[in-house]
């Protein structure tokens, strides 16, 4: 599976004649299964029209910075909060020293401020133009920057000069965006995921549950294996389609989340702890449908403390790194450290789940990082986004832990 999939992908596209590339571009990433949003400047549009990449994307082109439509919608800064990736194609002299001086003075170059996504530049302008010492002096501070510059290629030009200044072609571009997916960061590793909510039985069709969606441990899943680790997703009841190139299990209640997580946890280098598991679960599930038998009384459960996880986990394999989550509707900070000292674990990941904005079922999420050593705040984030954050942070956990 192409590790662009559903990934988030920003193309803006400025003045050029290599600009007709970016259609092909664009098609190439919704073949990988990428969500394209196309970004163009006014000399862009000389080049090619509007309509043909919004045909090609499936969503509206992006072109004005002050678009009372796009602000009651998508406007640029939750344009760029949900990029993953930001790749300027082709990127002309001029948006290269815009971008070189700071500029924001339209959509493109005040998007490359406002994201926190990777930024990659495709350079295509005359040779003359590339070679001059005032691009060169800006490509130096780009880089400086961390921003990424792919190109330019060497050929025949459209002006009829020989020389580097192409853009590179579509499908080396392609190669170069998956790549920022693909970095290795576990590579050799097991990466244990638990997911989703727990389901406690109180007869064959009723339960205890909870409102968690799983699509934070999914994400989870999902951004360790395009670190290269091998990943086991054990997973409660959910909705989501099962990740690709994942070892899945399948389970329903606590004890069988534990009992699963106990049978592979000696293989592995990292354990996240990041289903919601059910406190409680009831002494004794009916094996028959409970009736009405008096309206006028209610049902009484009585309930058992269910195992935890992950304080089992951090216990039975000391030599891993653990990681929980603490989904909180108030104190949040304090019942994170609380936690991360009773589980013994290595991090807590608290998130506020009284925000119905980044509470369970939301594509969003907004956490705090608590560790022995303090508290790391993010920005809100999509799940993806953040994910792809979380396991950097818990790669260096474990080089504080000696775990190579």
């Amino acid at each position: 599976m192409s590790r662009l999939n559903n990934k988030h992908i920003i193309l803006a596209i400025s003045g050029g004649i290599a600009a007709y590339k970016s259609a092909e571009l664009v098609r190439l990433l919704i073949k990988s299964g990428a969500q394209v949003q196309v970004v163009m400047t006014s000399g862009a549009t000389e080049f090619i029209t509007p309509l043909t990449l919004q045909a090609l994307s499936g969503n509206p082109v992006h072109q004005h910075l002050l678009n009372p439509q796009a602000e009651a919608g998508m406007g640029h800064i939750q344009l760029a909060r949900w990029a993953d990736l930001l790749i300027i194609a082709p990127a002309s002299a001029n948006v290269m020293a815009r971008i070189a001086q700071g500029q924001a003075d339209d959509l493109l170059t005040t998007l490359c401020l406002a994201t926190g996504a990777p930024v990659l530049l495709a350079p295509a302008m005359n040779q003359a133009m590339w070679r001059d010492q005032a691009t060169q002096k800006n490509l130096q501070t780009l880089l400086a920057r961390g921003i990424q510059v792919h190109g330019p290629a060497e050929g025949e030009q459209a002006c009829g000069d020989i020389g580097a200044g192409r853009m590179l072609e579509p499908s080396q571009l392609l190669t170069a965006l998956a790549a920022q997916f693909n970095q290795g960061l576990l590579a050799g590793k097991t990466v244990l995921i638990t997911a989703g909510p727990t389901r406690e039985a109180i007869d064959p069709v009723r339960y205890i549950s909870n409102h968690s969606s799983g699509k934070m441990g999914y994400a989870l899943a999902l951004a360790a294996r395009d670190q290269g680790a091998k990943v086991i997703l054990i997973s409660g009841p959910t909705q989501l389609e099962q990740p690709e190139d994942v070892i899945f299990v399948a389970v329903e209640s606590a004890q069988d989340m534990l009992k699963a997580s106990l049978k592979v946890g000696s293989t592995a280098d990292y354990f996240i702890a990041t289903a919601a598991v059910a406190d409680y679960r009831p002494a004794q599930a009916s094996e028959q449908k409970l009736k009405k038998h008096n309206p006028a009384h209610g049902l009484t459960l009585e309930l058992l403390q269910n195992p935890d996880i992950l304080a089992t986990m951090s216990k039975q394999y000391p030599g891993a790194i653990h990681v929980g989550f603490a989904a909180e509707t108030q104190d949040l900070i304090p019942h994170a450290q609380d936690k991360l000292k009773r589980k013994g674990a290595h991090m807590i990941i608290a998130n506020d789940v009284s925000n119905t904005s980044i509470g369970f079922n939301s594509d969003n999420n907004q956490v705090s990082l608590v560790t022995s050593g303090g508290v790391e705040d993010l920005p809100l984030l999509s799940k993806q986004q953040l994910a792809r954050q979380l396991i950097v942070a818990i790669k260096k956990i474990s080089h504080k832990a000696s775990i190579t």
